[in-house]
């Protein structure tokens, strides 16, 4: 029995598939989602000349999405998909930081620690006023 080392393919495979299953499954929760807000909502006039600006944190808002999906709220599942559709590539980066390690590239390593940190800080920055 040959004992096969993991590969670089190997991770381009998760990868690809990663991405190829985290858009279909993000957009279908999206999907569900709308069409469970319209059997709710469907008739509802929204006035859209009053702008309601979100004041809460990060984790205030992943709460609140959370208890909405448990629910079945949905808008919230419409939330959840757009943050499985923004989550899908930020896995992509950490899993390619995995597969750098593996590889001993290191000049790749740090850029992706850069860009890891760049997506934090402007998640941080974004959910702060």
């Amino acid at each position: 029995m040959t004992h096969e080392k993991f590969g670089e393919k190997d991770f381009q495979t998760i990868i690809g598939n990663l991405l190829r299953y985290g858009v279909w499954v993000s957009l279908s929760v999206a999907f569900i989602g709308g069409i469970v807000y319209l059997m709710h909502h469907g008739n509802d006039i929204e006035d859209y000349s009053v702008f309601k600006e979100n004041d809460r944190n990060i984790f205030e808002v992943i709460s609140a999405v959370y208890n909405g999906v448990i629910q079945g709220n949905g808008e919230s599942l419409i939330f959840f998909g757009v943050i499985l559709l923004f989550l899908t590539p930020v896995l992509r980066v950490l899993l390619s930081l995995f597969s750098f390690l593996l590889e001993k590239d290191y000049l790749y390593v740090g850029i992706t620690l850069i860009v890891i940190f760049i997506i934090l800080v402007s998640v941080s920055l974004g959910f702060s006023h």
